[in-house]
């Protein structure tokens, strides 16, 4: 699992991200972000690395 920064443009993608919720009600930003994860996850692929960053999200200080 990659811990360190392996963002090519991270900035772009963080507006990417913020533009993609514009205008959406809470539960569609949801909806978008659980849709988000799991097209991610399919393009990871490994159910190890994948198990990793759920334990590596939980841990992050909020």
């Amino acid at each position: 699992m990659k811990t360190s920064l392996h963002f090519q443009d991270a900035d772009t993608f963080y507006e990417q991200l913020l533009d993609a919720h514009t205008d959406l009600s809470p539960e569609e930003s949801q909806l978008l972000n659980a849709r988000l994860i799991l097209l991610l996850a399919n393009q990871v692929g490994d159910a190890r690395v994948l198990a990793e960053c759920i334990e590596a999200a939980k841990t992050i200080p909020k």
